[in-house]
This record gives structure tokens, sequence and C-alpha cells, in this order.
């Protein structure tokens, strides 16, 4: 099949993995991509056709407004493929293939290792299509699949200073504004951040990407907004500094996740927090993990029940 695009669906967590899993089709498939809200999809009437490659993402692979949106892809021609954690789901039924995450059982409502498992099949599958294309080289695959099997290890890193979260959410746990900002794929985990502060601590919080600060968001930075910023060693760490700088000069109070070792930046921040060098394919994934752990440190601080927050369901099978 020749592919002209491919268009990533999902809602909420997996909607953030759908915008990160454009970054690594494009990059690695060379292949247009754009990622889109499931429950927004089906009311513009879509142009889609049979080279249009359509990915959904859930957890659940019941969300009614993903599985309507699959069904509309469906009838357009589309080629259908689901990524999700269940076997026999609806999504599951309605797609032409179906890449599980086998993530086993996730307890909490709010999406953590299903983010995780999501952003490593979209890997996965980025490697695939840029081999299916002739973009990708066996030499230059072999590398990527040796750097996504460094995944768990990395992870494992951050995890382990666990006990640093749970001390800044002293720090921090009593603002009742923050403001998540990132970058390139790091925008979209930032949105992630934002949305699982929201979803477990009912902290109020956006998710920007930093180059937008400065179109309105900067208006709202005083000592009362604490800002996260995710600055790892990348080609944007040095614009999203600058963003930090601007944040700062506005008296407004810093979290930022840096990479080990990355003294200049963690000189201009409130509190760093250290993340093991990563290869730019696993960047999200382990960028993502800090903001878990803080949300997660944060919400046990202010009482609230981690895994049954209130309102939310872990599958949302209305529209």
């Amino acid at each position: 099949m020749q592919l002209e695009r491919v268009v990533l669906i999902g809602c909420g967590t997996s909607l953030h993995a759908a915008q990160v899993g454009r970054h690594y089709i494009e990059r690695l498939a060379g292949i247009p991509a754009e990622a889109e809200s499931a429950s927004e999809f089906r009311y513009r009437d879509p142009i889609i056709g049979p080279r249009t490659l359509v990915v959904s993402i859930g957890q659940s692979g019941e969300t009614a407004d993903t599985v309507a949106a699959m069904h509309l892809a469906r009838e357009k021609g589309a080629t259908l493929i689901t990524i999700c954690n269940a076997e026999e789901s609806q999504a599951a039924r309605v797609a032409d293939g179906a890449l599980y995450m086998h993530a086993g059982l996730e307890v909490g409502v709010a999406s953590t290792k299903t983010f995780v498992a999501s952003l490593t099949i979209l890997q996965l599958l980025s490697v695939y299509l840029g081999q299916l294309r002739g973009k990708l080289d066996a030499e230059t695959t072999r590398r990527l699949v040796d750097q996504m099997a460094r995944g768990p290890g990395l992870i494992g890193e951050v995890l382990a200073e666990a006990n640093l979260y749970s001390s800044l959410a002293r720090r921090i746990g009593h603002y009742d504004n923050f403001l998540f900002l990132g970058r390139g794929a790091n925008a979209a985990i930032a949105s992630e951040g934002a949305l699982k502060l929201k979803e477990i601590s009912y902290i109020h919080a956006e998710g920007y990407p930093a180059g937008e600060m400065k179109h309105g968001p900067i208006a709202l930075i005083d000592p009362e907004m604490c800002t996260v910023a995710l600055a790892p060693r990348d080609d944007l760490r040095d614009k999203t500094l600058s963003n930090i700088k601007e944040v700062k000069a506005r008296g407004g109070l810093v979290v930022a996740v840096l990479t080990k070792g990355d003294d200049e930046a963690a000189s201009e921040v409130d509190f760093p927090l250290f993340i093991p060098q990563a290869p730019d394919l696993l960047m999200p994934l382990v960028t993502t993990v800090p903001l878990q752990l803080l949300s997660y440190y944060i919400a046990l601080l202010r009482g609230c029940d981690v895994d049954q927050p209130r309102n939310l369901a872990k599958s949302v099978t209305v529209e």
C-alpha cells in the first residue's frame, strides 16, 4: 500500500501519545502525520481515503468517541490500526489490525504505564514504516531497536529516586496553579504532565508548547504560579532554557526536568529534577516519568485517591 499520510487519534492521555507518535512517524518514516482528538475527528468530515493510515490509541479499546471515529475512518476507506491494551475490545474488532500493549491490568484510572506502552509501540510502528518505505537501512534499524531496549533501564533510574519527588511535593504541593512547558515531542509530554496533575491532585494545570508562552500564558506568571519545564539536553534545550529565564525574570517558581550534569540549566531554576542522558527516541518516555511521580506525591500529600479520582472512569463508554 502506498501511504500518503498517517492520522493518529485518541482521547485524553491517548491523544498526547498520538501527538508524540506524529513526531516519530515523520522523523523515522518520512510520512506526513497528524494527531487529532478522536472526540472532534468525526465532526469535520475529515479528508481521508485508501492511502491514509488511521491509528487509534486507547487503553481500553472501548472509548465511545474513539470507536465512533474509527467507524468513520472505515467508511471512508482508510486502513485502520488500533493500539490498545485489551484484546477482543470494540476497537480491536473494528480495526484492520491491532497492536496490543500487553501491559497487564492498570488499576489506576489515570493512565501511566499504558501511556509508556503506547509510546513504545508507536516507536516500533514508526521504525517498521521507515523500513517499509526504504528510509531506514538495516544498520539504522538495529541501532534504533537497541536504543529502545534501553528504555526500561533508563526509566528504572528515574524511579529509583522517588524519594526526591516525595520531598519536592512537600515544597510545592500547596500551589494551586501549574504551567507545564516543553518543546517538540516534549510539548505533548508537558500536556500529559498537566493532565496527570489535574486528574489525581485536582489542581488547575495547563500544558503549553514553550514557544507559545510569550503569546499569552506569560501573563499568568507571578509568585503564585509554579512552572514545570522540560529542558533535557537535546536540540531544543537552549530555547527552553531561554523560556525558563523569562519565567524567573517575572518572579515565577520553576521546577525543571534536566539531564544529569547540566549544571548551567540547574543554576537557573529553583528545583532541578535530573534524568539520565537518553537518545532522542527515548526522551519522551524518560521525561514523562518525573511528571507522573510528581503528580502522584502531590496527590498523596493532598489526601487524594490516586487510583480512583473523583468524576473519572477508566473506560469512557459514553459520548
